[in-house]
This record gives C-alpha cells, structure tokens and sequence, in this order.
C-alpha cells in the first residue's frame, strides 16, 4: 500500500511540476508524513526528478518545440548549479535555507506583475552572462533546498520572450541536470531507500507525460495565474511548515 500510495504521489507532484513547478508542495510534505526521514525525501525527490524531468522534456523535443542546441547549452548550467548546491546545503544553517526560498519566491511573485513576461514571444534560449548566471542561480537553489525551483525557472524564460511549452521543456532539462547533480551527492552519502525512490520515480515519469499534454492545451493567457497560484501556495508551505 506504501509503494501505491508513492506513486499516487510521485504521479500528482511530477504533473504539477511540469505545468508549473512546485511539484515539492505535493511530494516532501507527503512523504515527511509517511515518515521519511527528511534527507531520503529529498533525495527520493531528486532521484524521481531526474528521472520524470528528462521523460517530459524528451516528449517536448519529438515534437521539436525545443533544440538539442538549447538543451546542450542549459544542461551543464543546472548541474553545476546542482552540485554547488548540493554542496553548500551541507554548510548551511535550515532557518537560512527557508529564508533564502522564502525571498526568492516572494522576488519572482512580486516581477511577475511588472513587465512583459507573457509567454508570447517566439525567442530561443541563448547563452548570455545574465541568462547563465540567473540559470546557474536557480540550479543551487535546487540543490540546495528545492521546491520552486521549476517555478522560478519558468519566471526566467517567460522573462527572455520564450514561449510556454519551450520554456516548460527547457525548465524540464534543467531540473533534470541540477537534480542529477543532486542525486550524486545524496546516493553517495547513502541517503536513498530506493523501494519508496523507485516508486515514486514511476509515478512521476507517468505524471509528467500527463503534464506535457496538459500544457499543450493551455492558453499563454493562462499560465501566470498558474504560477502565481503556485508561488503562493509554496510560500505559504514553507512559512507554515517551518515557521508556524
């Protein structure tokens, strides 16, 4: 029943995940009641995200909505910015962590008013020292803590003019590269309890088929309620769970 319920959870989060980021808001708390301990849950998390990340992004690239050459160009960013974090998050104190998340959160919720950043251009995503310093950015933040990470990547790309479901593939590819870099650090220490890692991974390969065809059916218009809703919905999360 444990290993059904995994999937059950993995399938919801990955969905999630892909349409908006913010799969964590379903997963980790999940998990931490089922009594996880906290480090295999984050590390389950990472295992699984690689994993679902990298099936949605492929279903992306069959349909040629996102290049090899854009993939290429993303995926050493999110690792290096995952293994940095997976690295510094052994350094740090937990309260800077929440508070780190809760601020970078709070920034791209409050940006998202301000600008164009609509999904309604038609750019791809070129190497510039701002969009790789942002990129790398937000691939420690996942390594380090996690949950919003997709969501905050999302902000990125709308704010560079790319489509949606171009940006939903990149985001996809660069989760995939910052939890791969996760992963080494948590399956090294021997953080993994892989039954509940591998069952949660096939929901969550599942799930993210689920939410690439979600995404193809919504309307640019309809995206930055989404993730707003999720940013808020993640902000709430971590205040409430860590300081309520």
């Amino acid at each position: 029943m444990e290993y059904i319920l995994l999937c059950i959870i993995g399938f919801a989060a990955s969905t999630l995940g892909t349409l908006a980021g913010g799969g964590g808001l379903i997963s980790l708390p999940a998990m931490l009641l089922m009594g996880v301990p906290v480090h295999s849950a984050i590390g389950a998390n990472k295992v699984s995200n690689t994993v679902g990340s990298f099936s949605s992004f492929f279903m992306i690239y069959r349909e040629k909505e996102v290049t090899v050459k854009e993939a290429l160009t993303v995926v050493p960013i999110g690792l290096a910015g995952g293994i940095t974090g997976g690295v510094i998050a052994s350094h740090l104190k937990e309260e800077w962590l929440i508070i780190i998340a809760v601020v970078l959160l709070s920034f791209a919720f409050i940006t998202s008013f301000l600008g164009k950043a609509d999904f309604d251009g038609n750019e791809r995503f070129r190497f510039t020292k701002k969009s790789a310093a942002s990129l790398y950015g937000i691939g420690i933040y996942d390594g380090v803590f996690g949950p919003g990470s997709g969501t905050l990547a999302l902000y990125l790309y709308g704010r560079l003019k790319i489509a949606y479901l171009r940006a939903v593939g990149l985001t996809r590819i660069m989760v995939f590269s910052s939890c791969f870099g996760a992963s080494i650090s948590y399956i090294s220490t021997g953080k993994i309890i892989w039954p509940l890692t591998l069952a949660l991974m096939l929901g969550s390969v599942s799930g993210a088929q689920l939410g690439v065809r979600l995404a193809r059916k919504l309307k640019k218009e309809q995206v930055k309620p989404i993730l707003r809703a999720v940013t808020v919905l993640l902000i709430m999360q971590i205040v409430v769970e860590y300081f309520g």
